[in-house]
C-alpha cells in the first residue's frame, strides 16, 4: 500500500509563501548545487541523493485548486508521478491538456483514496496548505516531508495550511542538511 505524504519547501517560521503567493528566496536551493534534480535545477549533491529517489517514489499528486490554477497545472505534466488529483468545486477547466493524468474530485478523502489508487504500490504526495492540511487533520497523512529554507517570512500561506488542533509527530526519521535547506521527515503519530 502507498506511503502519503504532505511535503512542500517552508521557511524555518512554517510559511510556503507570503501573503502574495511569492516563494521569495524558499527554491532557491534548486540552483545552488552541480547534481541535477530531475530536470528542474541544480542542488547539492546531498540534496539530490535524499530528494531524487523521493520524487521517483511517488505515482501520484494531490493538490488545491489554488495550486494548481497558479502552475496552470504545470501544463498537463506533474512535476512528479504521473497522475494528479486537484480537490477543488470547479471541475477540469474546458479543452486543458486533455491528454493529462488529472482528476477533480470536491472531497478530500475521495482525493486521497484516488490518489492511493491511481498510484498503486507507489506513493502519494500531498501538497502542504489548505488542502494538505485537510488532508492531515483527517488522518490521512502517514509521513510530514520538509525541506526547510533558512528564512523567516512573519506572515503568509501556513504549511499545515487552517489546521487549528494539535496533532503529534514522531522524532523526525530523516534529517539531511543540504546547502541553504534541511530535509526532514516525519511520521505522523496514530
Amino acid at each position: 500500500m502507498s506511503t502519503v505524504i504532505m511535503h512542500n519547501v517552508v521557511s524555518v517560521d512554517g510559511f510556503i509563501a507570503d501573503a502574495h503567493d511569492q516563494v521569495g528566496p524558499l527554491f532557491d536551493w534548486y540552483g545552488n548545487g552541480t547534481a541535477d534534480l530531475g530536470g528542474i535545477g541544480k542542488v547539492s549533491q546531498v540534496s539530490a541523493d535524499y530528494v531524487n529517489p523521493v520524487w521517483a517514489r511517488i505515482g501520484s499528486m494531490v493538490i488545491g485548486r489554488h495550486l494548481f490554477d497558479m502552475t496552470n497545472g504545470w501544463e498537463g505534466r506533474p512535476p512528479t508521478g504521473d497522475h494528479v488529483v486537484v480537490l477543488s468545486h470547479r471541475p477540469k477547466p474546458e479543452g486543458w491538456h486533455p491528454e493529462a493524468s488529472y482528476h477533480f474530485v470536491d472531497d478530500v478523502t475521495r482525493a486521497v483514496a484516488l490518489a492511493r489508487e491511481l498510484a498503486g504500490e507507489r506513493d502519494v504526495a500531498v501538497a502542504a496548505g489548505e488542502a494538505g492540511g485537510q488532508a492531515f487533520a483527517l488522518g490521512l497523512v502517514d509521513e510530514v516531508a520538509m525541506d526547510v529554507v533558512p528564512v523567516v517570512f512573519g506572515s503568509g500561506k501556513r504549511y499545515f495550511g487552517s489546521v487549528d488542533a494539535q496533532h503529534l509527530l514522531e522524532d523526525p526519521h530523516v534529517v539531511i542538511q543540504g546547502d541553504r535547506v534541511l530535509h526532514l521527515l516525519y511520521r505522523v503519530r496514530r
